[in-house]
């Protein structure tokens, strides 16, 4: 029976193929318009992911500051000094620390025989390349061997490279920092930088080599990777800091955290949000397209109520009738629902990489906006199709179920 009543529909389309191909039109550009939508969502969510995850998303850096709130007797306004006791501290204290570097960095005067400037340099020890993602472009980074040994060797960030050398090959070339003399042993990939941010003019050098030139009592900062939920992580590194320095581990001024998961996840609330909108958005550009098939049906109900007339005297149920009116919108439902997910594949290839965050930065097209329609967008998108289909084929259906059989008869 259902496959006579799905024939039926067939058939009733195809008399009707003006009508039909003007409702499958307008489902289709309606189902397109939610997948475009999400996908948007979903590749602006991407881009503002890729922009943390050139750092690493689990990693933390925390700075010495000044007291703003009283404990312990002390007085606010205390500065707050790290020194290589709380590195350890942090390594053993708090849980799921994977690697950890200590940092001291001052902007010094780099120069060669060419050029001179004044750039910020770090000194670390090895692990900071994993701790921060420093993916070298040439040569190699700073080893343990070569923080040992208190090597002076230097690996230049990727303007550093492009400032310092006018295009000669840097591995091996020899630089000064603040009067010292290092060898370049290596050039780190570009970072996304914004205009007057100075990420890629930077100079590391091992961390013991940069105790002869500046003060190694004081750290910088230290910097560490870590496991786990960011949450805890920082909560542990708060309270035996605190301890160890006698502040509050509520006084944000104390210490300055740099939570790179914790930043990360403020922009997916709102990304989410943003997500949220656009599927709103696409759920009424398909209504849109929903209340035409509706109507579109009201009218074949109308042009065919004597047919359905003749049905009922024949032996048809309220059942049959509504089924087929139902079927015969869901096939106008799915042809649209195919036809207007390719359109959004085509679309989206079409399209390609939208400009966002390289408008504002260089290095910056892995955060560009890109159409990506997953497997669970289609999905979306096909449960609400579904909803509108069947919503707007219900009432029609419903209306040609309920027909007086005698009334019908009698329509001319």
């Amino acid at each position: 029976m259902l496959k006579d009543i799905w024939a039926q529909a067939w058939e009733a389309m195809l008399y009707n193929r003006r009508r039909t191909m003007i409702t499958v039109c307008g489902m289709a550009w309606g189902i397109a318009t939610v997948v475009l939508l999400l996908a948007y969502g979903a590749g602006f969510s991407n881009a503002i992911h890729a922009i943390f995850a050139q750092w690493g998303t689990q990693m933390i850096g925390v700075f010495p500051g000044k007291t703003s709130e009283q404990a312990g007797g002390m007085k606010a306004g205390v500065p707050v000094r790290f020194t290589m006791s709380d590195v350890e501290l942090i390594r053993n204290t708090v849980p799921g620390v994977e690697r950890i570097s200590p940092e001291l960095a001052k902007g010094l005067m780099v120069s060669n025989e060419l050029h001179s400037y004044t750039w910020n340099v770090n000194g670390d020890e090895p692990d900071i390349t994993d701790i921060m993602h420093l993916p070298i472009a040439e040569g190699r980074f700073f080893n343990e061997k070569d923080n040992e040994q208190h090597a002076h060797v230097a690996v230049l960030a990727s303007d550093s490279k492009k400032l310092l050398m006018d295009g000669k090959y840097p591995i091996g070339e020899r630089i000064r920092i603040a009067g010292v003399p290092f060898k370049v042993i290596g050039v780190l990939r570009p970072k996304m930088s914004e205009a007057g941010n100075d990420v890629n003019r930077q100079v590391y050098i091992p961390f013991n080599a940069m105790k002869g030139l500046m003060d190694p009592k004081n750290l910088t900062g230290i910097w560490f990777r870590y496991r786990g939920p960011n949450g805890p992580v920082e909560q542990a590194m708060r309270n035996s800091l605190a301890a160890a320095h006698n502040f509050m581990p509520t006084d944000h001024n104390a210490i300055y955290v740099a939570n790179i998961q914790k930043q990360l996840y403020q922009f997916q609330i709102i990304t989410a949000a943003l997500q949220v909108l656009l599927l709103f958005i696409g759920a009424l550009t398909l209504g849109i397209a929903g209340i035409g098939l509706m109507n579109i049906m009201l009218v074949a109900v109308q042009q065919r109520t004597r047919e359905i007339g003749v049905e009922k005297a024949l032996g048809a149920r309220r059942r049959h009738i509504l089924l087929q009116f139902l079927a015969e919108a869901l096939v106008i439902t799915g042809l649209g629902g195919v036809l207007g997910i390719g359109l959004s594949y085509l679309v989206s290839v079409a399209v390609g990489r939208i400009t966002f965050y390289s408008a504002i930065a260089a290095h910056a097209h892995g955060a560009d906006i890109r159409l990506l329609i997953s497997p669970m967008i289609v999905l979306a998108a096909t449960v609400t199709l579904i909803v509108v289909g069947t919503v707007s084929g219900m009432l029609p259906a419903l209306k040609a179920a309920n027909l007086d059989p005698i009334e019908a008869l009698r329509y001319e």
